[in-house]
């Protein structure tokens, strides 16, 4: 990879303009008024990986905003890389606490990157992590050193929800054939500890409701004689969690996967210090379930938190009622093997089980996905593993997100794949915030480690 490396260094400050003039554009799928946008950054998109070497290069119209693929198919003896990403960006409200504009963007340095980062909505998510893609492919092609194929899948939905992206994965599963994915769309714990994410945890999202009287009562004259929709969720709620912090529904932990002790170990290498953790949220300690660390319970664990509760009086002063209904938001966050639907319909069946007379309950499931894991054993993890370790010079630590991201399982339900979640941004970049920003040497660092991803995982499995 010596020649890549060598066109890399010789070509940053273009590949870093070209990145600027991407994130010129408002490709802010959420809102009707940046239609314009969203489509010009797919044709810039689609410029931009033909003049890269990627042939069959199409601007594919979806029901909502198009997905730009490409390709490079040289030998079909040798494996195939499928990269996702995705070019469309959050909205930049509220517009008053960028201190540049969110479209104008500007390198500044800060503490975490004194070599400079860009400030820019979609600097990090995924504008920026996304082209780190489309430049490695560049310069693998321009040296002849791309040692094998690779098809690029980059959509203009993700921030509100990839509506159309599931319907173009199985009307186009021959065009999407491939043996593993790569995404970039996740970060590092920090510039020097690497980390892969191995691991989503799926979501079960539903609404309760607890209903009482036919109206709302005074509380004078009826309270301590019918049943008080709002003391009674709340009794409901607290009973969800027994006095370790175990989730109390039936069968809840039936299918939950234990990870190995190899595993837990390798986690445990990441840097954790609970004195910080409680400083930045100004708590006094930690509270979870027992038996596992608070690294663990925010990845491997299921949980079950409240999201919102309301019912009653809630204005200024005082009035005496007892509320005729009272309401929750609840989310269920699940690993592996937890489904989602059967998660919802045993909260669901507990939930009701539990009510006392004189209350109706009702719950309306909201949304759900399926968590993602990708082993540690795996082609891909060790092909990135050793990708990391080339570049940053260290081993990187296998960690497993909190959050979702449902096309990742969906991907291996509908091509059979694996995803390989190889992002490069900080938790520090403020995405989805004011000030988004990108580190330039987590761009370049993105660029560099890429190419010995495909030539390891390469390697693997040939």
């Amino acid at each position: 990879m010596d020649r890549t490396q060598v066109f890399i260094d010789s070509n940053k400050d273009r590949f870093l303009n070209e990145l600027l003039e991407l994130l010129r554009i408002p490709s802010i799928s959420a809102d009707p008024a940046y239609k314009d946008d969203v489509n010009k950054t797919a044709e810039v998109l689609a410029e931009n990986l033909i003049n890269s070497g990627a042939e069959n290069v199409e601007i594919c119209p979806t029901a909502g905003y198009p997905i730009v693929y490409g390709e490079k198919i040289f030998d079909d003896s040798l494996p195939t890389i499928l990269v996702y990403g995705h070019y469309d960006v959050q909205p930049a409200d509220p517009i008053e606490l960028w201190t540049d504009p969110p479209f104008e963007p500007v390198i500044k340095k800060t503490e975490i990157h004194p070599e400079g980062a860009i400030f820019a909505r979609g600097a990090c998510d995924d504008k920026g992590q996304a082209f780190m893609h489309v430049k490695a492919f560049e310069a693998m092609v321009s040296e002849n050193e791309l040692p094998c194929n690779v098809k690029f899948m980059i959509e203009g939905e993700e921030e509100v929800g990839s509506a159309n992206l599931a319907t173009f994965v199985k009307e186009n599963k021959e065009k999407l054939t491939a043996d593993v994915i790569l995404v970039s769309d996740t970060g590092i714990l920090s510039n020097d500890t690497p980390s892969i994410c191995t691991g989503l945890r799926g979501l079960s999202y539903v609404e309760v409701e607890v209903t009482g009287p036919n109206r709302d009562l005074h509380s004078g004259l009826y309270g301590g004689c019918v049943a008080n929709p709002i003391n009674i969720l709340s009794k409901m709620i607290a009973s969800l969690h027994d006095e370790n912090n175990h989730i109390t529904v039936p069968g809840f932990y039936d299918k939950v996967i234990e990870l190995s002790d190899e595993e837990r170990a390798e986690m445990a290498r990441a840097p954790f210090s609970k004195q910080d953790y409680c400083e930045a949220l100004d708590m006094d300690d930690v509270y979870g379930e027992e038996g596992y660390s608070t690294m663990e319970r925010g990845s491997i664990r299921p949980t079950l938190d409240v999201n919102g509760i309301w019912g009653g009086y809630t204005g200024e002063g005082a009035k005496t009622v007892i509320a005729s209904k009272a309401y929750a938001k609840i989310s269920m966050r699940l690993v592996p093997d937890q489904d989602s639907d059967d998660i919802t319909k045993l909260f669901k069946d507990h939930f009701e089980s539990i009510a006392p007379q004189g209350v109706r309950v009702k719950v309306t499931p909201h949304h759900g996905g399926e968590a993602a894991v990708t082993p540690i054993t795996s082609d891909g993890y060790k092909a990135a593993a050793m990708a990391m370790q080339q570049t940053f010079g260290k081993r990187p630590i296998p960690i497993r997100s909190g959050g979702s991201i449902p096309i990742v399982a969906m991907f291996e339900k509908e091509l059979g794949l694996k995803t390989i979640l190889m992002g490069f941004g900080l938790d520090s970049d403020a995405i989805h915030s004011p000030n988004e920003h990108y580190g330039l040497f987590n761009f370049y660092k993105g660029i560099e480690t890429i190419p010995y991803f495909y030539k390891y995982y390469t390697e693997l499995v040939k």
